[in-house]
């Protein structure tokens, strides 16, 4: 992640003149192709950390509060989301372009520093003896037919489908919100990042409280569930012909109460469905697929924005996809009921 923003960095910085790069049959400007060459870096890099921190969270909290766990990683993570989306506008219109990327350059470098402190504790836990028994027998090594075990569970192709287009509804939307509240709403554009960022700040404080939740009374995929139909009407309600900003907020905070619910009830699931053996493929594998559905989602909306530049259309793609994402969850709500993999019941056993 570091190495794909300072490229990033060095694509804002430098100036190319006049000369592009070919790409899809597309002249692209080579700052463009640079910068997009870096961005792809920084996303390799995070599906990378996402993989390794959600097998961590499940390595050290498995049989505790697992999904309050998830839940106040989740809302560290949107804290960050958060701030990228409210200050970067202002900081690069008051500053200049890159000064956001050195922002980011600086909390990375703090990041990396962290990890590097966790494997240091990962490592003595193991050495303590209070690891998890993950490999205390060879029976319980990875094998490559393993991935084949995963690929043929029902649950975690609903929860695959699932974080496709629950979060194809949700990330695209993010970036493209803040355009949005200026155009349709007339926020001024200085102030229209925090009007965006309202959906990751509630997360932070409401994702680790639906954790708990699920933790102390399960109903993990009636929250999913839940969550997603709020997110669907958020869209829906976007589409209307309406263009008080007060709307635009109240939408915004239901945005964050769905975009809360959804993931904290979610990724605790997977365990649940998935072995721990197999738990670092099966997150990667969903990353894997979930990241096709945000990289699809925004060309539809882009051309749709071409044609409507009311925006109703790309507010109708956004909802019918997170209508899907629900539809989805009922499924996996009946495959739960059918199966017994338990994602209704809590994490924490009552004595």
């Amino acid at each position: 992640m570091f190495l794909g923003t300072l490229l990033k960095y060095y694509a804002v910085t430098t100036d190319f003149g006049t000369s592009s790069v070919a790409f899809f049959g597309t002249q692209l400007p080579t700052s463009a192709a640079w910068a997009s060459f870096g961005f792809a870096v920084f996303g390799v890099g995070y599906e990378m950390t996402g993989i390794t921190v959600s097998k961590a969270m499940v390595r050290w909290f498995t049989g505790h509060e697992l999904a309050l766990a998830m839940g106040i990683q989740l809302a560290m993570a949107r804290l960050g989301t958060a701030a990228a989306l409210s200050i970067s506008a202002p900081v690069a219109r008051h500053f200049t372009l890159s000064t956001p990327l050195l922002v980011a350059l600086a909390f990375l470098i703090i990041g990396l520093l962290a990890f590097l402190v966790f494997c240091v504790m990962d490592r003595k836990l193991d050495k303590n003896g209070q690891g998890m028994e993950e490999n205390s027998s060879s029976s319980d090594e990875f094998r490559f037919s393993d991935i084949i075990v995963t690929l043929r569970n029902p649950g975690f192709w609903l929860i695959t489908i699932f974080c496709v287009l629950f979060y194809s509804a949700v990330s695209p939307f993010l970036k493209f919100s803040t355009k949005l509240m200026v155009i349709k709403y007339g926020v001024d554009p200085d102030i229209a990042g925090f009007f965006s960022s309202i959906a990751p700040f509630g997360t932070i404080l409401m994702t680790p409280l639906f954790g708990l939740v699920f933790d102390r009374f399960g109903r993990g995929v009636t929250l999913v569930i839940t969550g997603a139909l709020m997110l669907t009407a958020v869209h829906f309600g976007f589409s209307l012909p309406m263009h008080s900003s007060a709307i635009a907020i109240a939408l915004m905070v239901v945005l964050s109460i769905g975009y809360s619910l959804a993931p904290a009830a979610l990724w605790p699931c997977v365990p649940k469905i998935i072995p721990l053996k197999c738990l670092g493929t099966a997150y990667s594998m969903i990353f894997f697929i979930q990241n096709f559905g945000r990289a699809i989602i925004p060309m539809f909306v882009g051309r749709a924005n071409e044609t409507d530049p009311s925006y109703t259309t790309s507010m109708l793609i956004f909802g019918f996809t997170a209508l899907g994402a629900a539809l989805t969850a009922i499924v996996m709500l009946y495959t739960d009921r059918k199966k017994g993999y338990g994602l209704q019941l809590p994490n924490i056993k009552k004595a």
